[in-house]
């Protein structure tokens, strides 16, 4: 009896590879969006780990009067926004700094490798 799905192999994951662009590129590519998502994910993640573990450890800490009446614990909440925002910009940043300039290169490239080759026709 056939299986119903393909088998996928252990390197299914992978993006197939593009005929125009050098693979050591793309590695680099995959590589900066990669660094990229996980430091803008850790960013907001973490702090909001941390606002759990807080929470759920140290209520006393929590619970205490920071500034103006409001506690340590909402204190902290309200600032979980201003934080996403930070990821959210750190993500442009990333993205502005290591993948753009990569795309822009391979994209180059790409272009140079199709001018090359019909003009070799």
């Amino acid at each position: 009896m056939s299986q119903p799905y393909p088998r996928l192999n252990a390197h299914s994951h992978r993006l197939p590879r593009h005929p125009d662009a050098p693979s050591n590129e793309l590695r680099l590519l995959r590589t900066a969006y990669r660094w990229q998502r996980r430091v803008a994910t850790l960013t907001a993640l973490g702090y909001f780990t941390l606002f759990l573990l807080l929470s759920a450890f140290a209520p006393g800490l929590m619970n205490r009067s920071a500034t103006g009446g409001l506690s340590t614990g909402l204190l902290i909440g309200l600032c979980q926004l201003p934080v996403a925002c930070v990821a959210l910009l750190l993500y442009e940043y990333t993205a502005r700094r290591r993948v753009d300039p990569l795309v822009h290169r391979i994209r180059r490239q790409c272009h140079q490798f199709r001018r090359s080759g019909s003009a070799a026709r």
